[in-house]
């Protein structure tokens, strides 16, 4: 079991051959791009180039390494008592100017999940509002009453509101743990659009109190409720690849793995002695309260010598997620901002060395793609800094022309592809093989999801890279994302909201074609894998944002995942106190 001496070891190892290997790759790349670009002379640029194809590689290699981990990494039994549980349980809800309707249909849900399990007194539900808006307010109380009456949950429910948003979520739970938390040994911290099944909750109740030193067991949420192309597109990549890749990370991070915010069981005493953040110096971005907390807390766990573990196994957890890539963008911009501010965390006393490198992982998460930008715009300009030709040398008195690494520039660039495209491939044949393509719509149907899959987020990769190097511009010159409230509307964008959103993009990718077409010719079919996504942006952004496309997809038996074949009762549940499963659209029969 991890945690023992041999536990410890076998990560270490799983370690060091990711990192061995990763590097492996990385060097290959770099000597590979290296030949290419001195073959019409080495300069200063060519320097700056392969640096940064040197951290692109490793990101990639890295994440490939991951990926193959999961696929090989057998995960150790884990310990769970089999009687019944004994200690208490808090069930929180932070919410902040949220649709108090769909909140309050989840938590029903789950709380009928749990009281029919049989395992009702165990678990109090806390609504944590920190919302602003009287109407917010005034919702959420009436919300509240009626989900007391019609519950019975007179006791098992409670709901407050901050006047004060201090420390926004993290200040919210904190504050929950200094008002009431010593009435519990356990909180499963939630999102306000989470949702979890009974017995999952119950589950994992079990695993902690079977090992007292487990101060954090995350659970993998699976994305729900979406409906637009964009969405059904994340609720199936989702579904199908991150268990896996969820796998290849327990395998690496042992036991300090990690904290995703939500979804996950946490131990009140451990969370109480050992995460407390006082806030950085200065102002956002980079002071303030900290961003993007729960990795922080995590590694704050993990230095206390509580275990910290995610298992991929712990079915029925579920979230949602933004449904167009504007909407992504948005939150994704505030944890860009959170992982940046991390940086000055590194040399935080005893922090594990692998707690460190999560932290590094999440910076480059984000700073990857402004070195993708980088390293594009360097590529455009080296033809015009390169040193003229040199035909005749003092060795012979013969002329010596440059020598074209044609074939070595199409075996980094398989190499590259293979990089990202090898793990999803890996993934699908062994779905394929193990049979599990029946619960995604049958081996045709998940064949054509994932090609498609594929097709549409390489369309998107350059957007979402655009995105967020422009976040990071943002942050590095001083702005701050603020505490926006989450949109959990269906989605769909206007053309005119597309064009609003993304009409530089589209600038930047046509002059960048327009230059390599007049300055730069050989590199213009390279660039258009890139470039024309960019000049599309507006309408890839619009028709990706479109519930009726994503319904027709649906409709064909694209994207299907297991729990639209075969829902979660708790799902029905949620779906039933919103009154939808009557206007929800029937799903095509597949063959297995």
């Amino acid at each position: 079991m991890i945690g023992t001496g041999e536990g410890r070891f076998a990560v270490a190892v799983r370690r060091i051959g990711a990192i061995v290997l990763a590097a492996t790759m990385t060097v290959a790349a770099a000597s590979m791009f290296g030949t290419v670009v001195q073959s019409d002379g080495f300069d200063w640029v060519d320097i700056l180039r392969v640096s940064l194809i040197v951290l692109t590689a490793f990101w990639l290699a890295w994440g490939a390494c991951t990926a193959i981990l999961g696929v090989l990494f057998n995960p150790p039994p884990v310990a769970s008592i089999s009687a019944r549980p004994t200690l208490r349980t808090a069930i929180l809800v932070p919410v902040y100017n949220e649709d108090t309707g769909p909140v309050f249909a989840r938590i029903a849900a789950m709380y009928r999940s749990i009281t029919e399990a049989g395992y009702g007194d165990l678990f109090d539900f806390h609504v944590l509002s920190d919302s602003t808006r009287p109407a917010s307010v005034a919702a959420e109380e009436e919300a509240y009453r009626a989900a007391l009456i019609q519950l019975k949950a007179g006791g098992r429910l409670y709901y407050r509101n901050r006047t004060q948003n201090i420390g926004r979520k993290a200040g919210n739970i904190a504050d929950f743990i200094r008002t009431s938390g010593g009435a519990y040994e356990f909180m499963l911290v939630l999102d306000a659009d989470s949702l979890m099944r009974g017995e999952t909750i119950i589950e994992m109740v079990r695993r902690m109190e079977a090992d007292p030193k487990l101060g954090l067991l995350q659970s993998l949420p699976q994305v729900i409720g979406l409906n637009t192309l964009f969405g059904r597109v994340l609720q199936f990549s989702a579904a199908f690849y991150s268990p896996v890749f969820t796998r290849g990370v327990a395998a690496l991070q042992g036991t300090e793995g990690p904290f995703w915010g939500h979804n996950a069981l946490i131990r009140v005493r451990a969370f109480a002695e050992s995460c407390g953040m006082a806030s950085l110096s200065g102002k956002p971005p980079f002071g303030g309260h900290i961003l993007s907390h729960d990795t922080v807390e995590a590694a704050l766990l993990a230095r206390d010598d509580w275990t910290v573990r995610v298992d991929p196994d712990l079915g029925g957890s579920f979230e949602e997620a933004p449904a167009n890539v504007v909407a992504y963008a948005k939150r994704d911009r505030r944890w860009c901002q959170g992982n940046l501010q991390h940086a000055r965390l590194l040399a935080a006393p005893r922090l594990r060395l692998w707690s460190r490198i999560s932290i590094v992982q999440g910076i480059f998460a984000y700073l990857s793609s402004p070195i993708w930008l980088a390293f594009i715009v360097a590529s455009l300009a080296a033809p015009h800094f390169a040193p003229p030709p040199v035909y005749f040398d003092a060795r012979s008195p013969f002329p010596v022309f440059p020598h074209p690494e044609t074939t070595t520039a199409l075996a980094l660039l398989f190499g590259v592809v293979a990089l990202l495209i090898l793990p999803k491939a890996i993934l699908l044949v062994r779905a394929l093989l193990r049979g599990d393509a029946k619960y995604f719509g049958g081996p045709v149907m998940v064949t054509l999801s994932a090609v498609l899959e594929l097709v549409i987020t390489s369309l998107l990769a350059p957007i979402h890279m655009m995105f967020q190097s422009r976040s990071v511009m943002q942050i590095v010159f001083g702005g701050d994302s603020g505490w926006p409230a989450a949109d959990r509307a269906d989605g769909s964008l206007s053309f005119a909201s597309s064009v609003k959103a993304t009409w530089w993009m589209s600038a930047g990718g046509a002059a960048a074609l327009a230059f390599a077409v007049e300055y730069t010719p050989d590199l213009q079919y390279w660039l258009m894998p890139i470039a024309l996504p960019l000049i599309l942006a507006p309408l890839i952004v619009f028709v990706t944002s479109s519930v009726a496309v994503g319904r027709a997809f649906r409709s064909l038996g694209f994207f299907l995942t297991p729990y639209e074949i075969h829902p979660e009762e708790v799902i029905l549940g949620m779906r039933r106190e919103l009154g939808e499963l009557e206007a929800e659209p029937a799903t095509p029969a597949r063959a297995a």
